[in-house]
């Protein structure tokens, strides 16, 4: 997941970035991918759902460069990563959270060294609601209230719209929970995050997919979920939130992930097993490079999602070293 340190970081390596306008462009600093000979192969990807559209949009690009390329992906859950890796059934692990302390114990057991994550893309976490949901704004405390039943961050247990602000025909509503599964990276982070490691309610609705929460926010005008921001639809609005209840609300958007204000911010990752001091297969290398690079950033703005400034892609790049 994206820690504030990390967020910190992106955003003093490019503080002018912040400072953009409302349409998001890659940094212009990012380098051009420059193609290279002896890339053939077979790659598959196993992992994260929120990345999934985002890995089919780079496998495609990339199988145009490089045609002997055999590209599998495959999303159900950042869960799923890990273990295909220390399986060997994949070689690039998608994960829109960072693994475990048991899934990288595992990771070591098998390899006998420790996985290397290659951070791609950056992402608000939104809570979406219903278009026609009135309500303004959320502190992470009330999403608490309404998705936990631990409700570790303290405020009384919110079952209504009218608990949560919202006035007129909406208010005496019950709230519907839309949610992924415990396979899924947006669970384990928004759980941790939002949910201080709490308990999800029993209610909430879990879907395979982030594209499903959406579609069921969309299709409820009491319901509430959460996913990735670059699954937004013209159903849904993105919740403005704050950390704490009366705190500053921040919006879900570019200038607020980089400046480590929007509580919901996270890095994305793949994962990949890398030898010290050893280079990865080339094709999985150049798979890497290019998604650091200005097209791979590119698509990640098509895909909804907010690029890596070109310092922020280029500290990643020593990585693969």
């Amino acid at each position: 997941m994206l820690k504030r340190t990390v967020l910190a970081a992106v955003a003093t390596l490019c503080v002018a970035t912040a400072a953009q306008a409302e349409k998001i462009t890659v940094d212009a600093k990012l380098p051009a991918y420059k193609t290279t000979s002896g890339v053939s192969g077979n790659l598959s990807s196993i992992g994260s759902d929120s990345l999934n559209n985002m890995m089919t949009y780079w496998a495609e690009g990339f199988k145009k460069k490089y045609p002997n390329v055999n590209i599998q992906i495959e999303g159900k859950g950042s869960s799923t990563a890990p273990v295909a890796l220390i399986a060997g059934t994949a070689q690039l692990g998608p994960m829109s959270r960072e693994m475990k302390g048991k899934e990288i114990e595992d990771f070591e057991k098998k390899y006998g060294f420790k996985p290397t994550k290659i951070g791609v893309a950056l992402d608000s976490l939104a809570v979406f609601v219903n278009k026609d949901n009135p309500i303004k704004s959320l502190s992470l405390d009330e999403v608490d209230a309404i998705f936990s039943k631990t409700r570790k961050r303290g405020l009384p247990e919110i079952t209504t719209w009218g608990q949560a602000g919202v006035t007129g025909p909406l208010a005496e509503k019950p709230i519907s929970l839309f949610g992924r599964n415990s396979a899924s990276g947006t669970y384990g982070y928004f759980k941790e995050v939002s949910l201080k490691n709490g308990d999800y309610k029993n209610t909430v609705k879990e879907q395979p997919g982030s594209a499903s929460v959406v579609e069921g926010v969309a299709k409820d005008v009491a319901a509430i979920g959460y996913s990735g921001i670059g699954y937004a639809t013209s159903g849904v609005k993105a919740v403005p939130l704050s950390d704490k209840k009366g705190g500053t609300v921040y919006d879900a958007n570019y200038k607020n992930v980089l400046s480590g204000k929007y509580p919901l911010a996270r890095m994305l990752y793949i994962y990949v097993a890398k030898k010290p001091g050893e280079p990865l297969p080339k094709v999985v290398e150049e798979f890497l490079k290019y998604a650091l690079s200005k097209e791979g950033q590119q698509v990640v703005v098509k895909d909804g999602y907010d690029p890596l400034p070109a310092a922020s892609a280029a500290e990643q790049l020593k990585v693969l070293k």
